[in-house]
């Protein structure tokens, strides 16, 4: 039977963007036979939306990456019209591992960049989002895309343990897992899809930076509780002069006379030389909090401070005012 006669129950629904739904982090991993397990992917978020003969790429955010992103809508011509697709934008290094600071330089990386599809949610103009993740799986694997830019995303049931050791192996972010019978909720982070990373990283607001050669030293970033932004590290580690130079020109424009973070000044340095003191902020830019930053890091401190923080690349996917803690 044709996906398209699976969905006659279901009333027409036209294709249009829809939130993301979101993934909870986890620290530990449950052991459920009720989940699937992906390989995590480290990316842009992308929802693809075709009605008619007109294809849409949109940024978790609405914002549309059909300029930046073009050759990929070209590849996504071939799915069927009133389809919703859920995935992300990966490139992939020479060794075959996803590389976000590749995925920033998406210009010299065009050739290395594909799109990861892991749900879908409306299909001939047919919602799918109430129907149970098996079954939405099950209906993408019925499409085929011609181009090799498209990737389908493999699910695996197995040991979560099992799974981890291959990404270990592979140096991967981490894994995903995923309710079997889960709807898709669209902006929720209700924990029916979880994420646990091998590697300690996130999102952070940039809310300052100091000064330096080619521009900036290291940038100031934290997250948002409530309303109120949070400091929570400087990084100057992952940069090279010439993202220097392209993120202090970005920041220029944001500059503002005072400092947004609650916590600041701090009384005295942390242990390990990551409080800011009124005297160190002296020697601070502030900005408005505008743009957000991937970064990795070792482990949170007591102080609720970064060790050991770097640089990735900066998130165009991502509105800072969403930007919280990953408590995992």
């Amino acid at each position: 039977m044709s996906a398209k006669l699976k969905l006659t129950s279901l009333p027409p629904k036209p294709a249009v963007f829809i939130e993301p739904m979101e993934c909870l982090a986890v620290s530990k991993l449950p052991d459920s036979a009720n989940l699937v397990w992906e390989i995590k992917i480290d990316g842009y978020r992308a929802i693809a939306v075709k009605n008619g003969d007109r294809v849409n790429l949109y940024s978790r955010t609405r914002n549309s990456f059909n300029s930046k992103f073009n050759y990929v809508v070209d590849a996504l011509n071939d799915m069927p019209e009133g389809t919703v697709l859920d995935g992300e934008l990966v490139a992939i290094d020479d060794d075959g591992r996803p590389n976000f600071n590749l995925l920033q330089n998406f210009r010299a990386g065009a050739s290395h960049i594909q799109y990861y599809v892991f749900d879908l949610l409306c299909l001939n103009n047919r919602d799918t989002k109430k129907r149970p993740l098996i079954e939405r799986r099950r209906l993408l694997k019925s499409l085929s895309f011609k181009d090799q830019r498209i990737k389908i995303l493999d699910y695996v049931e197995a040991e979560p343990s099992e799974l981890l050791q291959v990404v270990r192996e592979q140096k991967l972010e981490g894994i995903v897992g995923k309710r079997k019978d889960g709807l898709y909720e669209p902006g929720k982070r209700s924990g029916s899809w979880i994420k646990h990373r091998l590697n300690r990283g996130q999102e952070f607001v940039i809310g300052g930076f100091t000064p330096g050669l080619h521009g900036l030293d290291a940038i100031v970033v934290g997250y948002y509780r409530g309303k109120e932004l949070v400091y929570v590290a400087r990084t100057r580690n992952g940069f090279v002069p010439a993202s220097r130079r392209q993120l202090f020109e970005k920041l220029k424009p944001l500059v503002i006379p005072n400092c947004l973070f609650v916590n600041l000044p701090e009384k005295k340095q942390s242990r390990w030389g990551l409080g800011l003191t009124a005297d160190e902020m002296k020697k601070c830019v502030w900005v408005k909090p505008k743009l957000v930053a991937q970064i990795k890091f070792l482990e949170w401190t007591d102080a609720d401070h970064l060790r050991h923080s770097k640089f990735v690349g900066l998130r165009a996917d991502k509105n800072a005012s969403n930007v919280t803690k990953e408590h995992a």
